[in-house]
């Protein structure tokens, strides 16, 4: 029996037919397909993408080179390197961060005591070569000088959660 119904099914095109319905439903109701470049859905204000160095209203550079962020990354992406000036703070020579190797976990901003090391709503920074992925101190202070605005929302958002 169940040979004959399963030839009637292939004469008569009934899988063919269900599915130009299951079609045909969907046709004209409103698509919900976003258009990348163009539309952009939107983001939490938690999202994790491109790091950014902050800096004081001052213009002096947040991080204290204390290492917390270089100790508690899992995929060791970060190198700091430091000295300390004649006032007697530590500041940093040398801080860079491998993006190649970053696993985008939000540990190094957690652990930041000032806020120096954030994580951006920036997700768009591919690159033709490895060494673009590897930022340099300047280059992180440059990133943090530009989106410091979207940046300080995205904080002040952030401990509406908490």
């Amino acid at each position: 029996m169940s040979l004959l119904k399963r030839a009637v099914k292939t004469w008569l095109l009934t899988e063919l037919l269900t599915g130009l319905m299951l079609t045909g439903k969907y046709l004209f109701k409103k698509k919900i397909t976003v258009e990348y470049p163009e539309e952009r859905t939107p983001l939490s204000p938690r999202f994790r993408g491109l790091h950014a160095l902050r800096r004081y209203e001052t213009g002096e550079e947040r991080c204290i080179a204390c290492k917390l962020c270089e100790v508690v990354c899992p995929a060791l992406a970060i190198l700091i390197e430091s000295e300390e000036r004649d006032d007697g703070t530590r500041r940093t020579t040398r801080y860079d961060i491998d993006m190649t190797k970053c696993i985008y976990c939000g540990l190094c901003q957690e652990a930041c005591p000032v806020d120096a090391v954030v994580e951006t709503q920036v997700f768009e920074y591919a690159s033709e070569t490895r060494g673009e992925l590897y930022y340099t101190k300047d280059m992180l202070l440059e990133v943090g000088d530009r989106l410091e605005p979207q940046i300080a929302a995205n904080i002040a958002a952030d401990a509406r959660y908490r």
